[in-house]
């Protein structure tokens, strides 16, 4: 089958398309046929071998995707041979024809979803799951500004905020990717490459501040986003690429708490809690990924440099 292959850590360019052998499912597993892999920013940390986890080489990238189940190891019975199914993790790695996965890595894929679709739902709305309901313990009624929300992890969250009762604020910094906001359900949409932005989010909020903040830049946004916390508010870092001074007595003022989260960290408890929201909500059509582009698997390192750039609008997917 065809796959891309890193053979050493670098940039885009050592991702390369290559022929490797079909896998096969031992006890427990499942082979996929993918149909769409979806392309995650932290895809590019690993790639380059700046995260902290490093795969042994060579790797196939990937922990997103959606496809059929080809076939099922021994000991499987939750999963069939034919089922429509997302990928949430993988023991090969998703940038392939076929992916072997762990039973409890592939999850029902309902058929009003599309399979590129289905490709943008594991690390964007787990992600975006786990930081407002696991670490924001976020509730009806409370407000919560989504900083960047046109990205894959941002319209998730701005989609689950809305349809959890939340009074929703997001970000953008093109038109394009504010109305994309908009048009999913944020009550207020704001630029954030505007001067005095924050001002404006204080006014509609009469002064008292957002509960929570879901923050994907916290190097250039943490030390604001503490000014406009309301008490006991909570910032839920998600994305940060460097460090930033922060003052901490803006938190102490506000009694607040600033969490960092990594899907990664999440426990097989929280996963099937996560997972069982996710579908549930996938079925009913409250969560819809939005696809921002597809582009063919030979075209993964122009994908890695697509999903790094500013302004991003949905999820970018391979089509192996």
């Amino acid at each position: 089958m065809k796959a891309i292959q890193v053979t050493q850590f670098g940039g885009p360019e050592v991702l390369k398309l290559a022929e490797v052998p079909d896998p096969a499912a031992a006890a427990g597993q499942v082979v996929v046929r993918v149909e769409a892999a979806g392309v995650n920013p932290v895809d590019t940390y690993i790639r380059s071998g700046a995260y902290a986890r490093k795969p042994p080489l060579p790797f196939t990238p990937g922990m997103d995707g959606a496809g059929v189940i080809e076939s099922i190891g021994p000991g499987v019975t939750g999963r069939a041979a034919g089922e429509r199914v997302y990928i949430a993790g993988c023991l090969s790695g998703t940038y392939a024809q076929k992916a072997l996965c762990l039973e409890q890595q592939v999850h029902p894929l309902p058929q009003r979803v599309s399979y590129a679709q289905g490709a943008g739902v594991f690390v964007p709305y787990g992600t975006a799951w786990r930081a407002l309901f696991f670490c924001a313990r976020a509730t009806p009624g409370e407000t919560v500004l989504v900083h960047g929300a046109s990205g894959g992890v941002g319209v998730a969250a701005v989609q689950l905020a809305r349809a959890a009762g939340l009074t929703v604020f997001g970000t953008g910094g093109t038109e394009a990717g504010r109305e994309l906001v908009r048009t999913q359900g944020a009550h207020h949409v704001l630029d954030h490459r505007a001067p005095g932005y924050l001002d404006e989010l204080m006014k509609l909020t009469g002064g008292r501040g957002v509960d929570i903040v879901l923050e994907m830049l916290a190097n250039v946004n943490l030390a604001k986003d503490l000014e406009v916390l309301a008490p006991r508010g909570r910032v839920v870092v998600i994305g940060s690429r460097g460090a930033i001074p922060i003052d901490p007595r803006a938190a102490m003022t506000r009694d607040a708490s600033i969490v960092g989260m990594a899907l990664l960290n999440a426990t097989p408890a929280e996963l099937a809690i996560v997972h069982a929201a996710l579908v549930a909500g996938l079925e009913s059509g409250t969560l819809r990924p939005i696809v921002r582009q597809e582009l063919p698997l030979g075209s993964a390192a122009r994908a890695h440099g697509l999903v790094m750039e500013s302004g991003a609008q949905g999820k970018i997917v391979l089509i192996p």
